[in-house]
């Protein structure tokens, strides 16, 4: 990397990380209140090394994770989410004015989230997969039929990756999850590494409007990276 990696105006990923959060983390900034979804079926994508499904099935909910690694095996996917980890507390602690620290008592109380899921997810990985938990996909497309889940959750991935993928790209995943959803979706964060929001925001709802699709930006009871508390619903 050229010494643009240590620019101040945002995080600096070289790639898209398999990075992870726990449930706890996923109530608040997708604003989740888990007793009205208790019979319901929820998909995570893309996933990463979340541990929401383990911990969510645990609880009873029915929950799917979905994302591109999901093909890779055990040992494998350890591997990449240890790389992960360690490439973005390296890089997140160049930028830490951007953040909110106090959410996490600080950086080590990130890092121990982040522990703390990717545990989670990785002693789930082998029986989830064989169970049809861990679903490997290549989004904008979703091997799933139309409303197969009442709720779709999708962090830190669209949006944060905009400099990578194109609005192309984001419209047609958006759409993707929205088909296989009954109810509704919830896109978090609305910010890129910049911390700056989507500059495309307006003209995809406008967009998703001019296709009968009812959209609203909704507060979350969350604000890691400063200005990122807010996430984009969609309602069916």
């Amino acid at each position: 990397m050229d010494d643009s990696s240590h620019h101040p105006n945002g995080i600096q990923l070289d790639r898209v990380v398999f990075f992870g959060r726990t449930l706890s983390e996923y109530v608040k900034f997708f604003n989740l209140d888990l007793s009205h979804w208790q019979s319901s079926k929820i998909l995570d994508c893309p996933s990463g090394a979340a541990s929401f499904v383990a911990e969510a099935c645990q609880m009873g909910i029915h929950a799917v994770a979905c994302d591109l690694l999901f093909h890779l095996d055990t040992k494998v996917i350890i591997e990449k989410g240890n790389a992960d980890y360690n490439h973005v507390v390296e890089r997140i602690s160049l930028v830490p004015h951007l953040y909110n620290w106090e959410v996490y008592g600080g950086i080590e109380g990130f890092k121990e989230y982040r522990k703390t899921a990717f545990q989670r997810f990785a002693a789930d990985y082998e029986n989830g997969k064989a169970q049809g938990r861990y679903i490997p996909v290549e989004l904008p497309k979703l091997p799933f039929a139309d409303k197969s889940f009442d709720l779709v959750l999708s962090g830190h991935f669209l949006f944060v990756y905009s400099d990578e993928f194109n609005y192309t790209f984001h419209l047609n995943t958006i759409l993707e999850l929205y088909r296989v959803c009954s109810k509704e979706v919830r896109i978090y964060p609305l910010h890129g590494k910049d911390a700056k929001i989507y500059p495309l925001m307006n003209h995809l709802i406008n967009d998703l409007n001019s296709l009968e699709i009812s959209t609203e930006i909704v507060e979350v009871p969350w604000e890691f990276q400063k200005g990122s508390h807010q996430m984009l619903q969609l309602i069916r």
